[in-house]
């Protein structure tokens, strides 16, 4: 038995509650899990997990045991970077999930540069704004806007996305331009719903002028669950558009947005880069999460309070 793999496969087993999630994790068999487990155990003489038909459930010897592994698979890891020499790059497998403009108009487009510093870094990206599943899908971080709602995950905050309200010059043409935020939520006007994952649901935006404050959701005949097809709708002149000035500056630029309410403030949207508890964070990812703040630096820098009027 290599007890190195068999506390691996044993903390994966813990972290996905499943023999079947973990063996997909580490691209292993269920039995090659299985057994490296059974042979933990027996070396051990204590059993870890108890197994049923539909779940497995750590002990509680098993759960003392799992935060020493936790521990002692981290401390190698640092063990085995600090012995390579101060030039050596990180390597390996990154599995992260990225919301799509964020991807198509800012990450992928960096790639490039991140490449030649890192080439022995790969990269496996999901695109989407769907709550993920980390621990069982193994994935090693996410980047998300808003503020996070799972108090277990461990994230840093890499910037905050100034926003603004815009409209494509078609629908503003075919239905007059609200001079008031409140106006949206007149009869003839339209909003592109967007439903965020965490509900399912689109939700009012605050916004301020000086000591008027309104909270805007507005009709709509489409709502959709991905940031590129948002922008679509938009563009479309389906609705009115809350977007991150990222996202905006290109169309506005060409005359394809129109930007509403320019004495309105809305608060920013912090972005956060979001990662599972009890796992160390190896070098590959350390390294990763450093260059989303780069950019997000220049892109959408962190806010102070005094500057948001918050």
């Amino acid at each position: 038995m290599d007890r190195f793999d068999a506390m691996l496969a044993f903390a994966r087993v813990v972290e996905t509650g499943s023999f079947t999630k973990a063996a997909e994790t580490l691209h292993m068999s269920k039995t090659s899990v299985t057994q490296l487990v059974q042979q933990l155990e027996a070396r051990l003489r204590v059993k870890l997990l108890n197994r049923t038909t539909r779940k497995v459930n750590v002990t509680a010897d098993g759960a003392v045991y799992y935060e020493r592994v936790v521990r002692l698979l981290a401390d190698m890891d640092d063990a085995e970077t600090s012995l390579s020499s101060a030039s050596a790059l990180p390597r390996g497998r990154l599995r992260v999930d990225v919301p799509s403009p964020l991807a198509s108009m800012i990450l992928v487009p960096a790639l490039p540069a991140f490449h030649a510093r890192y080439p022995d870094i790969q990269i496996d990206m999901g695109v989407s704004d769907r709550i993920v599943d980390m621990i069982g899908e193994n994935v090693d971080c996410v980047v998300r806007g808003g503020e996070l709602t799972d108090q277990s995950l461990m994230a840093r905050r890499v910037g905050d996305l100034q926003l603004g309200v815009f409209a494509a010059p078609s629908y503003l043409e075919r239905v007059g331009t609200p001079s008031h935020p409140q106006e949206l939520e007149d009869s003839h006007h339209r909003v592109v719903g967007f439903l965020w994952a965490r509900t399912g649901k689109a939700v009012p935006y605050a916004m301020r002028s000086n000591s008027e404050s309104v909270h805007i959701k507005g009709r709509y005949v489409l709502a959709v669950d991905d940031g590129n097809a948002y922008i679509a709708a938009g563009l479309a002149g389906l609705g009115v558009l809350w977007l991150p000035d990222y996202m905006s500056k290109t169309y506005e630029a060409r005359g394809e947005l129109v930007r509403l309410f320019e004495d309105w403030r809305l608060d920013p949207m912090p972005i956060y880069v979001a990662f599972p508890p009890n796992r160390h964070i190896s070098f590959k990812l350390r390294v990763f999460i450093d260059w989303v703040a780069e950019l997000m630096a220049q892109h959408a820098p962190i806010m102070s309070r005094e500057a948001t009027g918050i």
